[in-house]
């Protein structure tokens, strides 16, 4: 029994020294992920920044594009509403004649 008294203390001990041996390693290795990854992080930022300004003058060149096409549809749109707005008045005004004729 003195033997298990002395003997375990010893093999609790080590066993911590291990388990914070093996916490500091991992710490270490965090870090260094962390700074490879802080690395990776800034080189997409960067080239994000490269390649924001392309994408705003496409969103440019989109919306004047599309402007400019809305405005030949309304045009396009007005023109035909005219031309059928013509003709309906021309018919009611030959079916009025023929009313007035009967």
């Amino acid at each position: 029994m003195e033997f298990l008294l002395q003997f375990l203390p010893v093999v609790i001990y080590l066993l911590l020294i291990g388990i914070i041996i093996i916490g500091i390693i991992l710490g270490i290795k965090l870090i260094i992920t962390i700074d490879k990854v802080d690395k990776i992080i800034d080189d997409v930022n960067a080239k994000i920044e490269r390649v924001t300004p392309l994408f705003d003058s496409l969103g440019m060149i989109s919306d004047k594009v599309g402007g400019f096409f809305a405005t030949v549809i309304s045009t396009i749109e007005s023109i035909v509403t005219k031309i059928f707005t013509k003709s309906d008045k021309k018919r009611k005004k030959e079916s009025e004649i023929d009313e007035q004729e009967w």
